[in-house]
């Protein structure tokens, strides 16, 4: 009942008839093992609007439910003088096994096994409680039934915490607090998830927010434990301190099993054959002539679920959208990003490429029993660098190919899937539509069973619409399909045509629901969020929710978590064979503008709280029907560019295919500071390049040598020194000719960076040059970082005391104009020079400084830095202590962001320091 009203018997589905016979069916479910008398029944079922035969509705329908739970073992429908009563194990209703779990979870002392109870029992909702029942009665229940999911939401909240899993709880405590902004249990667990992610300053925030939103909508000031929680984050009690933690995140990333999997007991068997005789087996699943939907997903995720605990220490899962209808596949470098995540390692601190990223989940899976799922490989290559390098995994791989080179060079085992026999497809109509009705039209079953050619897919489609419209013969079923024909897929042979079954299940949408389902074939990315189809289709957000709900209920579209929508590949191909038949191009491409420009536009304002001292670009007001969407803070922010980073790629290229130069570019800019809060330099590089190309064909020059800048800096920064160079140089040439003193100055203060590894003179040459500039054009944020630019350069060159005025200079103005991560860079820079210049104790103060700055605004990279600038001071005083403490924290710090030759340097350090005198 914790979604639609369903019952299973032995993995079956079965079914229950009309809304109101499941209606009556809720109610005994409700009030399980207790007698419920009609009177009740009437009220609870139809309420205010009983029909004038009600209570023979009632007994009809009572009747069809005896007959049908008959069947069924462990359940029996019982009447007695005081009403009916369902006698059933309550474990076997959801709602019940719910109320147990929690129960359970909350009396648990380890908190580590309560979240495993909490979870089980979040698991069992499938959706919005007894949907499609909408007595006040039901609407009541539902009600409270919602209020005990979101309490246990909460408990399960608090007991992560305990267990020290905070960062990894942020994202969704930010995403719930934003749907309940008045909720101050809630609140409570931002904040303290914020503190402990040394995000103070943020925690802080939030508290004053929700102080604000309970003024102004209730009149009211936050309860005392929340005025309190708020007093300890500002004074740092140290009783909010993260508990110890020795394990690292156990990841289960496996989707949901498919129900009603049938069939398939030789290759199961195989599967577990190659997982008994041989740790670390490289299992490959591949489909006859590469066609999908054959069903290698069902199978892979089948036999992981129910080998799962053969793997203790989780399960990592990709797609890897080898075979996308927009061509663009994972790439191995994203998927590792992806399971280093789910194993809890910060990729930010995981600098390098493709090779460096493989060695560190390497070193991850080292020794454990990790199962890898990788789905719908397209080559080798996309799956080698995926490959854990220790025998104690096992992989399992799906592609519509035969990864020959997997088989030969890394003795994978090879499955190669055929379609299902009569006899498996027979069972699973029989286990969807129930083996009566399946019985009573034996040719018209086996007519399906040869159209849909033995695919689980397709076979699961007619069942899913056969179970919709129960009173229709299944040879109406067989009659369309005939008449339509069958393609094979990605196949040339016509007996088994997917498209057709598939066009089938359009026939039961309104015109806008199926344009809807057309146009979300073109959206850009994995997956879409709820405004952004909305935007893309021009209807209203609430309109577009009850589209998308018929379009996931005729199985077209899947429901992800956080109202997001997806279409498996072959839908979306499906979808857009549809839309270049149905809709004409201009509409099509008005649905992309608009989508794209809620993209670009929400991606703005984001950046604007990541960054609020950057320059903003003029986007020019949002076109009719597009409504960005609203972000209220840095978290908010940071996770909307978390979720949306592929789909913003995507958008980008889509915009480049169409030649929309400008939303190219500014899509671009808009993602910019994210990929330097993430140190994604590489996704950095994908943006920049097409936006280069793109500002070639826009009017303006500024779009061209901001992308030549950018472009220089990325190249600068991954060690590509003469194309930095040559793209820095090409941004100083146009933006000389053009005679624009802004984008000179800014430009000069790249090529600063570019040459401070190799030439401090050069650099201090360009910063001195931005500065002048940055005077002349009055940005005084800007001007103060080239203040601090020149003072450290020129600290490097040994010019002390020029470094110390213009760096004190710096400092001024970044105070005054309330740029905390400036003035701690400021700080920092100060450090060194004090330093330098002999005054250890001064030194120590501003480096002092700076780590406080750094840690409230969680920027624990660039506290690494000074806390490896801090030893120096330290040893210098003699005060070697100090030394190691702030040196052995650096080391921990660099060893978190997987900066290994950074901790490696430091250890050194601290290895010799009690023998040898460490020096700068």
């Amino acid at each position: 009942m914790l979604g639609s009203v369903e019952a299973h018997d032995s993995g079956h589905l079965v079914d229950l008839g009309p809304a109101r016979q499941r209606g009556v069916l809720a109610v005994l479910l409700v009030h399980a093992n207790h007698p419920v008398p009609a009177d009740q029944f009437l009220d609870h079922v139809w309420g205010e609007h009983l029909p004038q035969r009600g209570r023979d509705a009632l007994y009809s329908y009572l009747s069809r439910l005896r007959a049908i739970l008959a069947s069924m073992s462990d359940v029996s429908l019982q009447r007695s003088s005081t009403g009916y009563r369902l006698v059933v194990d309550e474990a076997a209703v959801d709602v019940h096994r719910f109320r147990q779990l929690v129960t359970q979870a909350r009396s648990c002392a380890d908190d580590s096994e309560a979240l495993v109870l909490f979870d089980r029992a979040l698991a069992l909702w499938r959706g919005t409680a007894l949907a499609e029942l909408d007595s006040p009665w039901f609407v009541a229940v539902r009600t409270a039934l919602e209020a005990e999911r979101r309490t246990a939401e909460l408990d399960r909240a608090d007991a992560a915490l305990r267990c020290g899993r905070h960062a990894e709880l942020l994202a969704e405590l930010s995403t719930r607090a934003a749907q309940h902004p008045l909720d101050e249990r809630l609140a409570g667990q931002v904040m303290l998830a914020l503190y402990r992610s040394g995000r103070q300053a943020d925690a802080l925030h939030h508290y004053q927010r929700v102080r604000e939103e309970l003024a102004e909508q209730l009149g009211a000031a936050p309860e005392p434990a929340l005025q309190q929680l708020h007093q300890s984050i500002l004074t740092a009690d140290d009783a909010l301190a993260a508990p110890v933690t020795t394990s690292k995140i156990t990841p289960r990333q496996l989707p949901p099993a498919p129900t009603g999997f049938t069939g398939r007991d030789a290759e199961l068997d195989t599967l577990t054959g190659a997982l008994d005789t041989a740790d670390g087996a490289t299992v490959l699943i591949s489909g006859l002539a590469g066609a999908g939907g054959i069903g290698k997903t069902w199978l892979g995720l089948h036999w992981a679920h129910t080998h799962a605990e053969r793997f203790p220490d989780g399960q990592l899962f990709v797609d890897l959208r080898g075979f996308s209808p927009d061509g663009e596949p994972v790439d191995p470098l994203t998927a590792l990003r992806g399971f280093l995540d789910g194993l809890g390692v910060d990729t930010k601190g995981v600098f390098g490429g493709l090779a460096e990223h493989t060695a560190r989940y390497r070193s991850e899976l080292a020794g454990k029993k990790i199962l890898v799922v990788l789905d719908n490989a397209a080559t080798a290559d996309q799956v080698v660098p995926l490959l854990p390098g220790t025998p104690s995994c096992t992989v399992l791989v799906t592609s519509r190919k035969i990864l020959t080179p997997l088989v030969v060079r890394h003795n994978a085992g090879s499955l190669n899937l055929d379609v299902l026999s009569s006899a498996e497809a027979h069972a699973l109509l029989a286990g969807r539509l129930g083996t009566d009705r399946v019985a009573a039209e034996p040719d018209a079953v086996a007519e399906l069973i040869r159209l849909c050619g033995g695919y689980p897919l397709a076979l699961s489609v007619i069942a899913g619409r056969a179970q919709a419209h129960p009173h229709l013969p299944l040879a109406d079923f067989t009659t369309d399909l005939r008449a339509f024909g069958i393609d094979a897929l990605d196949d040339a042979d016509v007996s088994i045509s997917l498209p057709a079954v598939l066009s089938w299940s359009l026939h039961g949408l309104t015109a806008q629901q199926r344009t809807a389902f057309a146009l979300l074939g073109i959206a850009p990315g994995p997956d879409i969020g709820l405004a952004a189809a909305a935007t893309l289709c021009g209807l209203p957000p609430v309109r577009m929710r009850e589209i998308l709900r018929h379009l996931v209920e005729a199985s077209l579209v899947e429901r992800r978590a956080n109202d997001r929508y997806a279409m498996h590949d072959l839908m979306r191909a499906y979808a857009v064979s549809i839309t270049r038949e149905e809709v004409d191009e201009q509409t099509q491409d008005a649905a992309l503008r608009r989508v794209l420009t809620f993209y670009s536009h929400t991606a703005h304002a984001a950046d604007r709280l990541l960054d609020p001292h950057r320059p903003p670009i003029r986007l020019g007001p949002p076109a009719h029907g597009v409504q960005p969407q609203p972000l209220h803070d840095v978290s908010e922010a940071v996770a909307w560019f978390d979720t949306e980073h592929s789909v913003l790629l995507a958008a980008q290229r889509a915009a480049a295919r169409h030649k929309w130069h400008l939303i190219v570019w500014q899509l671009a800019w808009t993602v910019d500071t994210f990929h330097n809060w993430r140190g994604d330099r590489h996704a950095k590089l994908a943006t920049w390049q097409p936006a280069l190309d793109a500002a070639e064909h826009l009017p303006e020059p500024v779009p061209g040598i901001y992308a030549h800048r950018r472009l220089g800096a990325v190249h600068a920064e991954l060690g590509h020194h003469e194309e930095g160079i040559s793209q820095l140089r090409q941004a100083l040439a146009l933006a000389e000719v053009h005679q624009d003193p802004l984008q000179l100055a800014a430009t000069h203060r790249v090529l600063a960076r570019a040459w401070a590894r190799d030439d401090a003179r050069q650099a201090l040459d360009h910063a001195a040059q931005a500065l002048d500039l940055f005077r002349v054009v009055g940005q005084p944020v800007w001007e103060a970082d080239a203040l601090n630019a020149v003072g450290w350069y020129a600290a490097r060159v040994g010019q002390y005391d020029r470094a110390r005025d213009h760096c004190q200079a710096a400092l001024t103005l970044n105070r005054r104009h309330h740029n905390p991560e400036a003035e701690a860079n400021t700080l920092d820079s100060l450090g060194y020079i004090a330093h330098h210049r002999g005054d250890h104790q001064e030194s120590v103060s501003f480096y002092r400084q700076a780590l406080t700055l750094f840690h409230d605004l969680g920027n624990a990279y660039e506290a690494a830095n000074t806390l490896d600038n801090l030893g120096f001071p330290h040893v210098a005083s003699g005060d070697r202590d100090q030394a190691r403490a702030a040196w052995r924290e650096a080391v921990e710090l660099y060893r978190q962001q997987g900066r290994d030759e950074d901790a490696s340097r430091v250890q050194s350090r601290l290895d010799s320091l009690d023998t040898n005198e460490s020096t700068p």
